[in-house]
């Protein structure tokens, strides 16, 4: 952190000084670093900060490098940037994400100095889920989508979500499965020409929710946060934390759950559209998820997530789509 930065994040802390840091993860392609940074005299005692800055030429874990790719990260910064000083504020105690105490951008470089969720009460993060802690994140991704329901996405992704057909061509060139490469294009339009819109986190899985000792969950990550179907964060989270059986078996109770809480969260907000919205949203979930089914078949071919379960969904909606 240069002595800029730093100034940056005294002055947004109210601090005297840093008392110490400790690196909790590398930014994806070696695009930066998310430090805990512990404070002296601050209104808070730590602070998390991502601080972006480029590499000279990335190396994509999987091999993905190219200048698409550089400008794709550099746009999902600048929306995170936007999504932290515009938008985040919306979100309430239903919808805890981290506080914004301070951000500045400087060319390709991006500074961020965020709320230190472990100290707010979120210190927990799980690679496996009980039932009931899955439904709490529906519940979290209910209330995110009703808040933002018929909003326009200004300043974030026009269409959010990391995979968005858009911003994957190298993948779909790839992709070896004829059908599904065809119909790629009809997926994209059903979802993004849905009657109700709102914003998407779009990268909704279970990695970026930190949970409570009580049982509640804050979500950090709004790279690729912007406007569409609230099935594409319900899709990718479910399979995010599910196996193939779990998914084929608890799809239908896990729906109701999420729909329970949508229903509540917009009728709380004065809206009488409630059953439409269901209606619309449950015919696309087979949508959302053959979506995300077609970005990672051309991304990593072998990837665990491509298992029968989602050839079957895959598969039903490239027959509905009559291909």
């Amino acid at each position: 952190m240069n002595a800029h930065n730093t100034a940056i994040l005294l002055k947004s802390t109210g601090a005297h000084s840093i008392a110490g840091k400790e690196e909790i993860q590398a930014l994806w392609s070696g695009y930066g670093m998310i430090e805990r940074v512990f404070l002296t005299d601050g209104e808070v005692e730590s602070v998390i900060v991502k601080n972006v800055c480029p590499p000279s030429q990335a190396h994509h874990p999987r091999g993905w490098s190219s200048d698409r790719s550089h400008e794709r990260k550099l746009n999902s910064y600048e929306v995170e940037m936007a999504w932290y000083t515009q938008w985040s504020p919306q979100c309430g105690d239903a919808c805890r994400i981290p506080r914004c105490l301070g951000a500045e951008q400087t060319d390709d470089t991006f500074f961020m100095v965020l709320e230190d969720l472990d100290a707010a009460g979120f210190p927990i993060r799980k690679t496996r889920v009980r039932k009931e802690e899955v439904e709490t994140c529906l519940r979290w991704l209910a209330e995110f989508h009703a808040i933002f329901l018929g909003k326009t996405p200004e300043n974030l992704w026009p269409q959010g979500c990391y995979w968005h057909l858009e911003t994957r061509p190298d993948e779909l060139e790839v992709l070896d499965d004829s059908a599904l490469k065809s119909a790629a294009s009809a997926i994209d339009q059903t979802l993004s020409q849905c009657t109700f819109q709102t914003f998407v986190h779009g990268d909704a899985k279970l990695a970026n929710f930190c949970f409570s000792k009580n049982g509640r969950v804050a979500v950090v990550d709004f790279q690729y946060v912007g406007g569409g179907c609230g099935m594409k964060d319900v899709a990718y989270f479910l399979g995010s934390c599910l196996d193939e059986t779990s998914c084929e078996q608890q799809e239908a109770p896990l729906l109701d759950v999420y729909f329970q809480a949508l229903r509540g969260a917009v009728i709380k907000r004065g809206r009488t559209d409630a059953e439409a919205i269901e209606a619309d949203w449950r015919r696309l979930y087979p949508f959302a998820w053959a979506d995300f089914h077609r970005f990672l078949k051309g991304w990593s071919p072998g990837h665990w997530k491509i298992n029968s379960y989602s050839e079957r969904v895959c598969r039903s909606v490239l027959t509905e789509l009559g291909f």
